[in-house]
């Protein structure tokens, strides 16, 4: 898999129209794109990545992530194996615990432990009889304790919700040979105005979950910047301007450490393919 270069996060190729999810994913790897990314929050997620193999020929399509606790994983090596067979090695499984309101909102109590959970998960997975290779899994991870099981046990980690200095503590603890694959929030306007009325209830929705606000804490914020979105922790997470804003990003990004970095290209309608955006920002990566 090419896990070099920039990729793209986005829920549309997951949950949106799949005959447009289908013309995005095959523009985006003529667009060089190195990595489809996509969510998952419940469903069939397996059934998405099927589909965005299906639409493209080289292209590295990767989970951001698969939420441990809605999948069994002897289930999910069964179907990594007949993807793999089916369309070669072309799918980088990234595993995840998400964040307990979310699961216990399903479930009350299920979400505990979770670093205990990530090595029973990936220890069922390697008792399968066709376990999904170290070299093709990533972990979620934004603590030490995290990134130090991506280290050991995958081939990496894949931090969400970061900034370039995150990238630079992760490398750290990591060590130089797993790979760093950090997600980078953007949007692409010069109206600062505008950038805050796209992106701050977007980067609420978030700070309201314990994993990110307490990432972020142990970053340098203060419990005012994660309250109030504050403009500092609002432009240490989204990169907001042209494209050579966005890329001067990415690249604080690589020199930090990344080895791949994907971006997710935010605007006014979530729904909505930004096939523009993605086209410009390829056009500036060249």
């Amino acid at each position: 898999m090419d896990l070099a270069g920039v990729g793209v996060w986005s829920s549309q190729l997951r949950y949106g129209d799949p005959g447009e999810a289908a013309e995005a994913a095959a523009e985006l790897e003529e667009l060089k794109f190195t990595a489809l990314w996509i969510p998952d929050v419940g469903g069939p997620v397996l059934d998405s990545v099927d589909h965005l193999l299906s639409s493209t020929k080289q292209v590295t399509v990767a989970t951001g992530i698969l939420n441990l606790w809605m999948h069994e994983p002897a289930d999910v090596a069964a179907r990594y194996a007949s993807l793999t067979e089916q369309h070669g090695e072309r799918f980088l499984l990234g595993i995840g615990v998400s964040h307990a309101p979310l699961i216990d909102s399903r479930e009350p109590g299920l979400y505990r432990k979770p670093l205990a959970a990530t090595r029973k998960y990936l220890d069922d997975i390697d008792k399968t009889a066709q376990p999904v290779p170290v070299a093709n899994r990533v972990l979620a991870a934004l603590g030490p304790k995290m990134l130090e099981l991506s280290a050991t046990r995958a081939r990496g980690a894949h931090p969400y919700l970061v900034t370039p200095d995150h990238t630079r503590y992760a490398r750290e603890h990591l060590g130089d040979e797993p790979l760093l694959l950090p997600e980078q929030t953007v949007l692409l306007t010069t109206d600062a105005d505008e950038a805050r009325r796209l992106g701050t209830d977007w980067l609420r929705s978030y700070l309201a979950l314990p994993n990110y606000a307490n990432n972020l804490l142990r970053s340098g914020f203060t419990e005012e910047d994660v309250s109030s979105v504050s403009d500092r922790l609002f432009d240490a997470i989204i990169a907001w301007g042209d494209e050579d804003t966005v890329l001067r990003r990415v690249r604080e990004h690589h020199d930090a450490g990344a080895d791949h970095v994907c971006v997710q290209v935010l605007t006014a309608d979530p729904r909505e393919f930004p096939r523009d955006q993605w086209r410009r920002l390829a056009a500036a990566l060249g």
